[in-house]
């Protein structure tokens, strides 16, 4: 899934979704300049998630250790109540954790990825272990979709656009471009933007107060926009930042590269005869060699 071209539509999805809790937002907000750094914290997610799938154990142990860290010395102050909080409490970094691995789940699967509901589940799940890296007790983070569910449905009440949300949203829209770029932000960034937008789910776009797309069409949108992107060869699109899969491909030696785009239950990933290949320290994904 982590290799798959639609995931930077899905990161996009995630920001707006996150922006929606108001203590979450204001944290990013009070303790970075999002309007002139909203490409490297997006860019910083992609490294963070590249480490986690295709480095080893120890580099995914450092960076979950790198995070911890950084949001321990961060802190956001409740313009309302004066109330000043950190920004690593749980309530925060479960909602974060969530609406991302939630964004990434919808957008595939609605984007024609071959996600049957049960490998949907077993991705929740497998996720927790990167909920733990960022400070949170997996036990305490939903486990499959129907949990997922039942936590979106008691965040609700708590979500709100205030002033910062929309600031997100006005960037996400028009971000700031040089006036030679501003051609290529409205031909491919906007359309980004758009498919991520539309794939909010309904509740969400009432809160931004925009009327909600048509489901059905939103869907045809990144179906379209999936099977084009998946046209692209692996070896061009992994070229781009972070680069996590060409670095897993050199470690692991000649021939290795991620699984072909299938769904894993129905074909063996298989290194030689009858064996599941795994990378040097702990690597979690699968990869296979020719022949």
């Amino acid at each position: 899934m982590h290799g798959d071209p639609m995931m930077w539509v899905a990161g996009v999805r995630a920001l707006y979704f996150q922006a929606l809790h108001p203590r979450v937002v204001r944290g990013v907000m009070q303790n970075s300049d999002f309007r002139r750094d909203a490409w490297g914290r997006l860019m910083r997610t992609a490294d963070f998630v590249g480490a986690l799938s295709y480095g080893t154990t120890e580099t995914a142990e450092q960076a979950g250790e790198r995070v911890r860290r950084i949001h321990r010395l961060l802190k956001a102050t409740d313009p309302d109540t004066g109330e000043v909080y950190r920004v690593d409490e749980p309530e925060l970094l479960l909602w974060v954790h969530c609406a991302e691995i939630a964004s990434y789940v919808e957008v595939l699967r609605r984007s024609g990825y071959p996600l049957t509901p049960d490998l949907a589940d077993r991705y929740i799940d497998e996720q927790r272990e990167s909920a733990r890296l960022v400070g949170l007790d997996p036990a305490d983070v939903p486990a499959d979709r129907a949990q997922m569910r039942a936590y979106f449905a008691r965040m609700r009440p708590e979500l709100a656009v205030g002033e910062e949300a929309r600031a997100v949203d006005d960037f996400l829209r028009r971000p700031p471009t040089p006036p030679l770029l501003a051609p290529a932000r409205e031909l491919l960034w906007r359309r980004v933007a758009n498919l991520a937008y539309g794939a909010l789910p309904a509740y969400a776009h009432t809160l931004y107060g925009r009327p909600a797309p048509a489901p059905r069409a939103v869907d045809v949108r990144l179906r379209a926009t999936g099977g084009l992107l998946r046209c692209v060869p692996g070896r061009l699109r992994w070229q781009l930042p972070p680069r996590h899969i060409l670095r897993a491909m050199e470690r692991l030696g000649p021939g290795s590269r991620p699984a072909p785009y299938r769904p894993i239950g129905r074909a063996a990933i298989l290194d030689g005869p009858g064996r599941a290949m795994r990378g040097d320290g702990g690597d979690t994904t699968r990869w296979r060699k020719p022949g």
